[in-house]
């Protein structure tokens, strides 16, 4: 049977709306087996795909910090010998960068294999479309789950399903730090992001976790970095919550899944908890919401202005949206200053 590379190296939001391709694939083509080359901090996402066989980290962002030491050279010496381990019949480049499609000219063909990607015109970076033996346009005023489902199914032959699956299976896993009381359930606050204009003020943090609070939710504050950990401290010691100790990937798809909701900004982990099916509310004020947002589930309301980029949502507007999705919030009755 066909054996087929997926090249999406990152991140962590275009990883996640890579995944229904998975399924996808596998529904068309029974018997298919699936590898996946992407980022080093995002194998153990993938490796919560039943449907990936084999996940192949690569580690450009590190290496390019270092490209000529002999450590960086051995490590790309060796992700280069464990590529072509194995023979593809389709090397299928979602990224269409030329990183990405340099990865896919490494990788070994079998007789009659083809390497596809975007077209010119579709590619993120044109001269990529020059690696690629096949070539396909994309609706680019689709949705990005639409754009990578679109190219797959084009190259393969097949109708996609209307809603597509994701796929993860998450392990239950026991956060004994949340110190939840009989009947207690918490909700997970994704404030962090790596662009300060994606950020929802503090205050409406603040006030959304003493919201939650009063219906026995304890809002959770994750963090990635010090500087998110600095600002999750900050927030919870003006509201009631709690700060998440630093979580690995997996164990923060545990932690999303079992959460009685989450509220976060445009980041990879808000497109997580929709994936997982975790009722969720996206705030998206820099980022138009027709591009990015979840859209395939009813348990996720997004929240913005495509009209008028950069104005936040106000935090009576993600109350609101919380009571749509069945979590009972009080309204906010006062306004932190």
């Amino acid at each position: 049977m066909p054996r087929v590379l997926i090249i999406k190296t990152s991140s962590l939001g275009d990883v996640i709306h890579n995944l229904p391709i998975v399924h996808d694939l596998h529904h068309a083509v029974p018997g298919l087996t699936i590898d996946w080359v992407v980022e080093e901090g995002y194998v153990d996402l993938l490796r919560l795909h039943p449907g990936i066989a084999r996940i192949l980290p690569v580690a450009l962002r590190r290496w390019r910090m270092n490209w000529t030491s002999a450590s960086t050279r051995h490590e790309r010496a060796h992700f280069r010998r464990e590529l072509r381990e194995q023979t593809y019949d389709f090397v299928l480049d979602t990224q269409g960068l030329i990183k990405s499609a340099l990865i896919a000219r490494m990788a070994r063909l079998s007789p009659n294999g083809k390497r596809i990607g975007y077209s010119f015109r579709s590619a993120r970076e044109t001269l990529a479309s020059l690696f690629y033996q096949r070539r396909y346009s994309i609706n680019e005023r689709s949705h990005a789950v639409e754009r990578l489902r679109s190219l797959a199914a084009q190259a393969f032959g097949y109708t996609a399903q209307p809603k597509p699956e994701f796929g993860l299976r998450v392990l239950h896993h026991n956060f004994n730090w949340l110190n939840l009381s009989h009947g207690q359930t918490y909700a997970v606050m994704l404030h962090a992001t790596s662009r300060p204009e994606k950020a929802w003020p503090d205050q409406d943090w603040m006030m959304l976790a003493t919201q939650l609070a009063k219906a026995n939710i304890t809002a959770v504050f994750p963090w990635g970095n010090e500087t998110e950990h600095a600002r999750a401290q900050l927030i919870v010691q003006s509201a009631t919550g709690c700060v998440a100790p630093r979580l690995s990937l997996a164990e923060m798809a545990a932690l999303l899944a079992g959460a009685a909701c989450v509220v976060g900004v445009d980041t990879g982990l808000t497109h997580l908890a929709a994936a997982l099916e975790v009722p969720t509310v996206g705030i998206f004020g820099a980022t138009p919401r027709w591009r990015y947002a979840p859209y395939w589930t009813p348990r996720a309301i997004n929240l913005g202005h495509d009209d008028r980029p950069g104005v936040q949502p106000a935090c009576d507007e993600v109350i609101d949206s919380l009571n749509l999705l069945g979590i009972r919030v009080p309204a906010a009755s006062i306004i932190l200053k």
